[in-house]
């Protein structure tokens, strides 16, 4: 499977990246390494040594630069190499590794993994609620072994909440909900809006509706390339305006690990103007969704990669059904930009 390379991903959250700690990660296949330099800027490297090919995560982090636990070679964030132990010191020419052009925006780390000449970071997606100086954020991250686009899937379609999370995030009345589907320039739009629902107690409790009041609830999901998800949740009194209601912002962001891997992000996030009561908030809603995430979501996914095996998506012959728009737009979008993406690289070489 070909990745698309000239667009931002979600490497990790900020508080991932440690001072004075290394995280390797590998993403589109590639071994990454990410660390702070000395001055506490997020750096990403090759984690691959190019003199035995060890890899450097192994080693140690000193003054901005990783140490190789080989042979002692340290290379900074830019990949140059600043230290070589042996012999009078020289630095062999070809003695680098790449880096990859990285910003930290949103609470996450965001990385560039094409042309680095490309990577404008006015084309990082905004998900400015996940802005720590006003919101509290809850964050997790989940380790899925499925392909990163049946994720996108799973959130553009929330059809499956009535069935897979019938006990905490659906109910009945979502299969009659009212749907939409847009798309300005790349961005999708999957909106789903249910009326006269009894929500679940645990909804109720998370939404703060009255038990057994009646909503009407919209789950509104923004999609842009390659799998980044703003998912506007509220509910308010049925036939009552939404302004009347709460809506909540969960973010959901996925990065390919390998083709049949995915590091998935997600998140909820209240005003600071609440102060310890949104603080608190953030944590509690969203160890509440880890849960359906990771024992509902996370075997469903990771059973249909299973069960798809090394087949292409669109060989298999799907059939669609009345919530598979939003999805297949984006499938659509991402088919697309990869074919542009290769058709240029082509015409470079």
């Amino acid at each position: 499977m070909a990745f698309l390379k000239n667009i931002w991903y979600v490497a990790a959250w900020d508080d991932e990246v440690a001072p004075g700690r290394m995280l390797n990660r590998r993403l589109l296949g590639q071994a990454v390494l990410l660390f702070r330099d000395a001055d506490g800027t997020v750096r990403a490297i090759a984690d691959r040594c190019p003199h035995r090919f060890a890899p450097l995560h192994r080693g140690t982090l000193k003054d901005g630069a990783v140490h190789c636990a080989y042979h002692g070679l340290a290379f900074d964030g830019r990949g140059a190499c600043v230290l070589n132990p042996h012999g009078d010191g020289t630095i062999p020419k070809a003695a680098k590794v790449t880096s990859y052009p990285v910003v930290e925006r949103h609470s996450a780390v965001w990385i560039w993994m094409g042309d680095s000449a490309l990577a404008d970071p006015a084309l990082i997606t905004d998900f400015s609620c996940m802005d720590k100086t006003a919101f509290h954020v809850g964050k997790r991250y989940l380790h899925v072994k499925a392909n990163y686009q049946l994720e996108t899937d799973n959130i553009m379609d929330l059809s499956h909440i009535e069935y897979l999370h019938a006990g905490t995030l659906g109910s009945d009345a979502v299969k009659r909900a009212a749907l939409d589907v847009a798309q300005d320039g790349d961005v999708v739009w999957s909106k789903r809006v249910t009326r006269a629902e009894r929500l679940t107690p645990y909804l109720e409790q998370a939404m703060g509706v009255p038990p057994g009041q009646l909503v009407d609830r919209w789950l509104d999901v923004r999609w842009t390339a390659p799998s980044n998800m703003l998912l506007l949740a509220g509910a308010t009194a049925t036939g009552r305006p939404r302004e009347e209601g709460r809506e909540t912002p969960t973010i959901h962001l996925f990065t390919p690990e390998t083709e049949t891997t995915t590091h998935y992000w997600f998140a909820i996030s209240f005003p600071q103007a609440m102060g310890e009561m949104g603080k608190a908030m953030a944590e509690e809603h969203i160890e509440g969704l880890s849960i359906p995430f990771a024992t509902e979501d996370l075997p469903m996914l990771e059973a249909q990669q299973q069960s798809m095996g090394d087949s292409d998506f669109w060989a298999l012959k799907p059939i669609l059904l009345a919530g598979d728009g939003g999805a297949v737009r984006a499938r659509r979008v991402m088919d697309r930009m990869l074919k542009e993406e290769a058709a240029t690289a082509t015409v470079a070489a």
